[in-house]
């Protein structure tokens, strides 16, 4: 059936841990211990750790890849804030379920006992190290997955299932002796190949902070970004060579999100943020953070207005 995704393959999930299974273990618990993990404490979830917690009859794992890229550049005025391009249109959650239920429904009417559940991005599941065993891709030095086809402009969805299917090539490295991203990242953020300190990540810091006021590292370095980052993407040659529009018409850019002005969300009202972001995966920056983020980026680190915001809460 067509479903609409760009990538697809398959892993093969045995009853016990696999040897790529216990590096990635390692890796990722080596990971929590340095406090990468900032203040995210779900990635500690044990259940990240084997997919089998996650849903025991677990015997495959379809991944699938969709294409988010549009060709739209941001202008270069001091004025304009920087939003990452994944949260430029619809909010890729509500596209990729959309596309996983229909093929879940679809895989479940092949047989009764027929199993099927499916994330994107909503549950304890590695799904960069996941992709790469299924052969879509590969975990690049800046810890994003990187595809032949479509570079590193892709979201990832899974979905597990009880029946035993045969699995995919995983797939291999290709970032060489590049160490762009690394050279590029303004905080340092990427500690070592594959390693991101999200303490030290603007897009974590603009996302997922709630904290009223940017820590100083950040807040000086943040180059008019105001939700996410896509500097370690950008400067990426796989990106440069390989990146092609996306025939997804929900991710086209909603208005104002591709040259937000900087002076609009330093002010933005909770009547203003329902009005620019419906739909929309950045409605996980409530308003009092946009305003913070914003007022960071011109210079005051400060909320304009404090007795009248709306506190930053988290969900």
């Amino acid at each position: 059936m067509a479903v609409g995704f760009h990538r697809f393959g398959i892993v093969a999930v045995p009853a016990e841990v696999t040897d790529p299974e216990r590096v990635m273990q390692t890796r990722l618990q080596q990971w929590l211990d340095q406090g990468y993990q900032a203040d995210m404490a779900w990635m500690a979830n044990p259940k990240r750790q084997d997919i089998r917690r996650v849903m025991p009859e677990v015997r495959s794992i379809i991944c699938v890849a969709l294409n988010y890229y549009t060709p739209d550049q941001r202008p270069g005025g001091a004025e304009y804030g920087k939003i990452a391009r994944y949260g430029w249109g619809r909010d890729y959650h509500r596209v990729m379920h959309k596309k996983l239920k229909q093929l879940a429904l679809w895989l479940q009417t092949q047989g009764e006992d027929m199993i099927a559940r499916y994330y994107a991005d909503t549950g304890p599941v590695q799904d960069k190290f996941w992709a790469q065993e299924a052969g879509l891709g590969w975990v690049a030095k800046n810890g994003n997955l990187i595809t032949r086809d479509y570079g590193s402009w892709v979201f990832l969805g899974e979905i597990l299932t009880n029946v035993v299917l045969s699995s995919s090539q995983p797939h291999t490295h290709h970032c060489g002796t590049c160490t762009r991203c690394l050279d590029a990242c303004p905080t340092n953020a990427i500690r070592a190949p594959g390693v991101v300190d999200a303490s030290r990540c603007i897009a974590y810091h603009t996302i997922e902070n709630r904290d009223p006021v940017l820590p100083p590292q950040i807040a000086n370095h943040l180059d008019n970004w105001v939700a996410g980052c896509d500097i370690c993407q950008d400067v990426c040659p796989w990106n440069q060579r390989f990146a092609q529009p996306t025939d997804v018409a929900e991710f086209a850019p909603y208005p104002d999100n591709v040259a937000p002005q900087l002076e609009d969300l330093a002010n933005l009202s909770e009547a203003d943020w329902n009005q620019r972001f419906p739909a929309s995966a950045l409605r996980r920056i409530k308003p009092a953070m946009w305003r913070r983020n914003a007022s960071a980026v011109k210079g005051s680190g400060i909320i304009p207005n404090p007795n009248s915001s709306t506190p930053i809460e988290n969900g």
